[in-house]
């Protein structure tokens, strides 16, 4: 999942120093929503990681 939000920050970046404005920002928000997916993913991991000892 990181490994995705990843690779459409990098395309945001490269719309971006092309001029597409439009493009760069919808690639940044599904970035962000991925990264925010993953992040809550590894903390429910990670809390029933330590439960489970």
């Amino acid at each position: 999942m990181l490994h995705y939000a990843a690779v459409f920050l990098i395309i945001a970046l490269i719309a971006a120093l092309f001029g597409f404005g439009g493009i760069a920002a919808s690639a940044v928000g599904i970035a962000k929503i991925l990264f925010y997916i993953f992040l809550v993913l590894a903390l429910i991991s990670l809390l029933g990681g330590l439960l489970r000892r």
